[in-house]
């Protein structure tokens, strides 16, 4: 799981832009969504050259679901979701406070509320904010989103050794790796 940091809402704005233009420049209906398994290795390359330009960091979190001890974690999605993203932006030393934050989600109305719920539990003080708004996103409508998933997909895409092609997107991106998290 993978999350992108922005530290100014303009630079956002203006990554958000420049994949909208890659989508035209490509040819791609507005109704294309770039999700990396689905992606050509050139739709891929093209999509990180042009958000690497931009200024933000990545954090990742690397599992391997097997190794998961905990009952609750491995039989409930919803669990290993919120747990996951919590784990996070939590562990950020501090490099994400009062943030507005967009997970890609959907789900029913209990499951939206209870996941939010718990973000702001688990992550908010008196002490310290680590989130100042929390909100579940269809990634079909936002191309922020889309590029976490080209991200998130780069960065696992590097763990899988039977791929020939494992190390290059990552390679693209590795400037704004802030921190990658092998989860045991």
């Amino acid at each position: 799981i993978s999350c992108v940091v922005f530290d100014d809402e303009l630079e956002a704005e203006k990554t958000a832009v420049a994949i909208k233009e890659l989508r035209r420049k490509l040819k791609f209906p507005e109704t294309v969504e770039f999700k990396f398994s689905q992606s050509s290795k050139i739709t891929r390359t093209k999509f990180l050259e042009t958000v690497n330009r931009f200024n933000f960091k990545i954090r990742s979190l690397v599992i391997d679901k097997r190794l998961i001890r905990s009952h609750e974690l491995r039989g409930n999605k919803n669990s290993f979701y919120g747990y996951t993203i919590k784990s996070l932006l939590q562990y950020s030393n501090n490099s994400i406070l009062e943030a507005k934050v967009r997970v890609d989600g959907s789900g029913d109305r209990t499951f939206r509320k209870s996941f939010l719920l718990y973000l702001r539990r688990e992550l908010n003080s008196k002490q310290k904010k680590i989130m100042k708004d929390c909100k579940l996103v269809d990634s079909k409508s936002n191309v922020l989103i889309q590029m976490v998933d080209m991200i998130a997909g780069s960065v696992r895409r590097s763990y899988d050794e039977e791929k020939t092609d494992r190390l290059e997107y990552k390679k693209i991106i590795r400037k704004h790796i802030q921190d990658e998290w092998n989860f045991k």
